[in-house]
């Protein structure tokens, strides 16, 4: 009898605190042996499960907590470094552009070619949370956005599926900056002698009938030229076709519509500054990195991939550009240095989230070269006065730019197309380079298409030039009542 109780109660034991099986075993010995024993048993049996599956509930929950303050710490870190980009990139039209461009004018135009720059600040702004976000980014067909997002309505603090990781209210004002610089890069072409109030009403119509579709036909979800979704998938990462293919060539077109200013190429022209232009140069390359690398919308690999190939491209496009001018002229200038940093900033731009270092360099190198004689040559030659380089510039290194992006694309860096799958020509995919020339030509034909109904447009009901007597005078006094420089006597 003794032995039969220790045997019930090593099985109690075990069963409580092993939650073992033994425990039906020992129950069942009881029940013959010492019924009293039933009535403590299944409450002892109860509370062991009944602490088992607290400890598990405590340990699912921790977990979950774990997950949801390492999701919250993405969200800071990615939100953080968007914000970061969203405010580079305004810094790259004001202060950086208008102090590029401002340099490279005359001194009596230095002014009204800042605030041109800074114009766009304010006008595509207002402009941007009325329509244009909708335009580019609402859902709609494979060209245009709808009108559902008009007065950013829908436009919150949770997430997207643009960037899953941050407020949609912070991609909206990152893609604002963009839509700031890029019509602000084509007063470059016709500065010095377009109407303030012409340029404000050809802007805006710009910023709707350009630059809204062709965001959209890129980088808007159902978009055209989109490379995850689109009938023919376009690598832009950063805007080569979006920003730079589009303002460079409006700009050619502008210039070619407006004329050449009183006196060109007759008269010397120098920049009154290259100091201002000089210092607006390197705010534009620090300003770039928010640009590229902050188009990967997140603080991860990419962004430190297209960090990475924004230096390099830059890099290797001003060695180019002063290589190139050292042959031909005997020495390398400042302004060449400058011209061609940008250059290279360019053509980088839609190759940036794609393209290792080394292929970088030589997009760089290449794109130095390609715009100096863009400049140089191809200006002199067909005789257009494109007064700050911005089709030779822009439009030509951003169509450089596309092209190439779609020979030295790597899946190694941006799978785009899927993991294992070939994106640029040099892994295989030949295809990818018609795809880029498509959306090339696209740009250039919205560009060319768009910009010339708009100039008829604003031409025939405000005027686009200022008189002869105002361009003799400067935009400075003419446009703006003031002097850039009243030196104190």
């Amino acid at each position: 009898m003794r032995s039969r109780l220790v045997k019930l109660l090593l099985g109690l034991w075990v069963g409580v605190v092993a939650g073992s099986p033994l425990m039906g075993g020992a129950m069942a010995g009881a029940q013959a042996i010492l019924p009293g024993a039933m009535m403590v048993a299944p409450s002892i049996s109860t509370a062991g499960m009944d602490s088992q599956e607290a400890r598990i509930a405590a340990l699912e929950k921790q977990v979950a907590d774990q997950a949801a303050a390492i999701a919250s710490a993405q969200t800071a870190g990615d939100n953080s470094w968007m914000l970061t980009s969203a405010a580079l990139v305004l810094l790259m039209t004001g202060p950086g552009l208008a102090l590029f461009y401002g340099g490279l004018v005359r001194k009596k135009n230095v002014l009204g070619t800042m605030m041109q720059s800074f114009a766009m600040m304010a006008a595509i702004t207002v402009l941007w949370a009325v329509v244009t976000y909708s335009l580019a980014f609402g859902s709609g067909n494979a060209f245009i956005g709808g009108l559902h997002n008009m007065f950013l309505s829908g436009v919150g603090l949770d997430p997207s599926p643009y960037a899953p990781t941050i407020p949609l209210q912070t991609f909206m004002v990152y893609q604002l900056m963009f839509a700031i610089i890029t019509p602000a890069l084509i007063t470059g072409a016709f500065a010095e002698r377009m109407k303030f109030s012409a340029m404000l009403m050809f802007m805006v119509l710009w910023a709707i009938v350009v630059y809204s579709p062709m965001a959209h036909m890129v980088w808007g979800v159902g978009g055209l030229l989109n490379s995850a979704t689109g009938r023919f998938p376009c690598l832009d990462f950063a805007g080569g076709t979006v920003v730079h293919v589009t303002s460079g060539v409006s700009a050619l077109v502008t210039a070619l519509y407006l004329g050449k200013r009183i006196g060109y190429p007759k008269v010397a022209m120098q920049p009154h500054s290259v100091v201002l232009s000089f210092i607006g140069a390197c705010l534009l390359w620090v300003g770039w990195f928010g640009f590229n690398a902050g188009s990967a919308l997140a603080a991860g690999k990419l962004a430190t991939s297209a960090f990475v190939a924004t230096q390099f491209g830059a890099a290797a496009a001003a060695i180019g550009w002063c290589v190139a001018e050292w042959i031909r002229n005997g020495k390398p200038s400042v302004l060449g240095g400058i011209s061609g940093a940008v250059a290279g900033l360019v053509a980088i731009t839609p190759a940036s989230g794609f393209v290792g270092p080394m292929s970088a360099l030589a997009i760089g190198l290449i794109a130095g070269g390609v715009c100096y004689f863009m400049v140089v040559k191809v200006k002199a030659a067909f005789g257009y006065d494109d007064s700050l380089d911005a089709f030779g510039v822009h439009g030509a290194g951003g169509t450089l730019g596309a092209l190439l992006t779609g020979v030295f694309a790597s899946s190694a860096i941006n799978p785009a197309f899927g993991a294992g799958k070939a994106t640029g020509m040099l892994e295989g995919n030949w295809r990818q380079v018609f795809n880029q020339a498509t959306g090339v030509a696209i740009a250039w034909s919205l560009a060319i298409v768009g910009t010339l109904i708009i100039l008829f447009i604003v031409d025939k009901t405000i005027g686009l030039r200022v008189s002869a007597e105002d361009e003799a005078t400067g935009l400075d006094l003419s446009q703006h009542g003031e002097d850039g420089y009243d030196w104190a006597q």
